[in-house]
Order: structure tokens, then C-alpha cells, then sequence
């Protein structure tokens, strides 16, 4: 076993039934990138501004390591690499730690390990019997993607389109979400024109061939994008760009990058996960002495407000006359009060009423 320092950094650490207490001085935070850096803008960035802010706020030691390369056995080295410096709280965002958590939190029991967007299915069999020392978060991308699509046709968009990166259940739950939500506001508006173009760039980055096959979808009548899946939306802003268009962002707020790249106000708004609130939440529940793990939980809706949830659309969406902030409010209302219902079913294309989708299938 590799933890002689980490028991001696921790010899307070309290396990009971699947709960952790701790004194705050044996409380040490460390966040371990996945394969891009603090600066992408996306799940990193947003991670770390997250870990820091809170480790500034209550006087905790925080760092982050940023593993050699795309590859479990250096995301494993980053993790140990942190145990070793003593750090008693892992904060690990995305998918990709899938493997290198099914390693690692049963080696290391006594280190508390905090993953963010990590299914039952990334981590193997160890979702048969999670460790008391893991917690993961998924999140309901149904949700926030409905309420994109919902906006984009409150706000008088009548065609538009879906790129997700790679067909992975998070990025097609955000794709039917989106549907379902267009759909929704076209019924609501007596609408029988919105169009929906849908494809899947087949990667998590943009290049050429999807800035050109974008090119093709905007010079068709599309107006507005739903790029959802890492660096793919480089290639909705750059046709975007050519044509005046615009784009709807993902995960995080992405309006700054978004706009600062490609011009002022084209980010009509961003479907986003509450990875801050994840972060603050689990890191509070650490100090307090009431933290769970041993779960993987399916985070959503827990409020009327929107701003309190885990799912929910950016602060920045361009909201108007025809879809305010009230507007929004009421619908996220509706939506926590179980009125306004959205499949998460993955499994098959979602039913409309009246718009029309153009499944298009991968681009590469």
C-alpha cells in the first residue's frame, strides 16, 4: 500500500458508514486536470476556479497537477503524485477518469476522492459497491439542454442545429434534451417551421472538415448551433463568423470564449453544469463533517430557482421580450414541479410534435 504518508497526514480522519469527518486542518484540496489545462474554458478551468476560490475562502491548501499526457497510467501518476505532497482531497473532472479512479480509490482508502461528470459505467465494477471514499456526480444534461432549445425558439430562432462531438450518453442526453425543448416551445408558439438540423463531429475538438461542413449548414439557413462537446464549437464559430450567425455553448458559460473569438453576441446562450456547486457543495460537506460517498449521484433540478440548481442556462443568455429571465424562471419552475417532463431515454430519437429533425448522423 502506498499511503504511509497520507495515514500520517490524516491520523484524525473519521470513516463511518460511509461518511467522513474531518478537523480543518487535515483538510488539503488538490485538483487533477484531465487532458487539457485550467485555461480550456470547460471543465478544467471551471474545476479549478472552483477548488481555489473555496480553498482561498476557508485558508485550505490547495494545487493542481496536470498530467504528462492523454493516458490513465499518468493520470494515475498525477493522483499519486499528489498523495505523496499530502493532499487529503482528490478533485478529479471528467469521464476520462474513469479507469484511473477504479484503481486508485480502493488503493488509497484514506484519501477522499471527488469526481465530477464520472458515470456508474466509467468506473466499472467498482459501481457494484462504491468506496465510502469516492463521490461522483453525473448530471441530468436532458435538463439544461431542453431549456437551450426551449430558448432558441422562444427567442425567434427557427432553424437550427445540433454538433455534438462523440456520441457518448452525456452528449446525446444534451442532444435529445435540446430536441425535446425545441419541440416544446414550437407546440407552445403554433410553430410548424423549426427545422433542426443534427450530427455528430465524431471528436471533442473542431477542424477544417467540421468547420467546412458547418460552413454548409449556416449558408443553408441555419442560424443558430448547438456545439456541444469540448473544442468542437471552433468550428460552429468560425462558420458562424463568415455568415453572422450564432452559437449556443456548453458545460460552462461560454459566451466570453465564444464572442472573444468569434465577435460580440454570438452566443445566444450555454447549457450548463453546476461543476462550481458540485465542487462548493462536496468541499463544505468535507469541512462540516457530512460528507457521503460510496454514491454516484444523478444531479438535476433542486429548486424553483435557477441559479440554485445543478442544471441550468448561463447568466448571459440573451434574453428578450420573448423569453425574459421570468420566463425562464417559470419554466425551470415548471420543470422542478414535475409539470413539465423531459426524457432522458438515450436509447432512441426522441418524439416531436411539430418540428422537424435532420439526423445526419457522424460528419467524420
Amino acid at each position: 500500500m502506498k499511503k504511509i504518508l497520507s495515514i500520517a497526514l490524516v491520523l484524525c480522519m473519521v470513516l463511518a458508514l460511509g461518511c467522513t469527518a474531518f478537523a480543518d486542518d487535515d483538510v488539503s484540496v488538490a485538483m487533477i486536470t484531465d487532458y487539457g489545462d485550467i485555461t480550456d474554458q470547460s471543465f478544467n478551468q471551471t474545476t479549478y476556479e472552483a477548488c481555489k476560490a473555496f480553498a482561498d475562502e476557508k485558508g485550505l491548501t490547495f494545487q493542481y497537477y496536470k498530467p504528462a499526457s492523454d493516458s490513465d497510467e499518468d493520470r494515475i501518476t498525477s493522483i499519486e503524485k499528489a498523495i505523496d505532497d499530502g493532499y487529503t482531497v482528490i478533485v478529479m473532472p471528467g469521464y476520462a477518469f474513469g479507469p484511473a479512479i477504479q484503481e486508485v480509490a480502493p488503493e488509497y482508502d484514506d484519501i477522499t476522492f471527488i469526481a465530477l461528470d464520472v458515470s456508474e459505467g466509467d468506473i466499472g465494477d467498482l459501481a457494484k459497491d462504491v468506496p465510502a471514499n469516492l463521490y461522483c456526480a453525473v448530471y441530468q444534461e436532458e435538463l439544461c439542454g431542453y431549456m437551450a432549445g426551449y430558448a432558441a425558439v422562444k427567442l425567434g430562432y427557427t432553424k437550427l442545429g445540433f454538433l455534438g462531438g462523440m456520441a457518448v450518453p452525456a452528449v446525446v442526453r444534451y442532444g435529445y434534451g435540446f430536441v425535446q425543448g425545441a419541440d416544446a416551445a414550437a407546440a407552445e408558439l403554433n410553430l410548424t417551421d423549426v427545422e433542426i438540423k443534427y450530427a455528430y463531429g465524431n471528436q471533442f475538438y473542431g477542424d477544417s472538415d467540421i468547420t467546412a461542413y458547418m460552413d454548409t449548414w449556416y449558408a443553408a439557413g441555419t442560424e443558430v448551433v448547438f456545439a456541444c462537446g469540448g473544442g468542437i464549437f471552433t468550428s460552429a464559430g468560425e462558420a458562424a463568423a463568415k455568415v453572422g450567425g450564432k452559437v449556443i455553448g456548453v458545460d460552462v458559460d461560454q459566451a466570453g470564449t465564444i464572442d472573444g473569438l468569434y465577435g460580440e453576441g454570438m452566443t445566444v446562450t450555454s447549457a450548463m453544469k453546476g461543476l462550481a456547486a458540485t465542487v462548493n457543495a462536496e468541499l463544505s460537506a468535507i469541512l462540516d463533517g457530512t460528507f457521503e460517498g460510496g454514491k454516484v449521484d444523478n444531479l438535476g433540478l433542486v429548486s424553483d430557482v435557477p441559479a440554485e440548481n445543478f442544471v441550468q442556462i448561463a447568466g448571459s443568455t440573451q434574453f428578450s421580450d420573448t423569453f425574459t429571465e421570468d420566463d425562464y424562471a417559470a419554466l425551470v419552475a415548471a420543470m422542478n414541479a414535475g409539470d413539465v417532463t423531459v426524457s432522458n431515454d438515450i436509447t432512441a430519437e426522441p418524439a416531436v410534435s411539430v418540428v422537424t429533425v435532420d439526423y445526419q448522423g457522424n460528419i467524420k
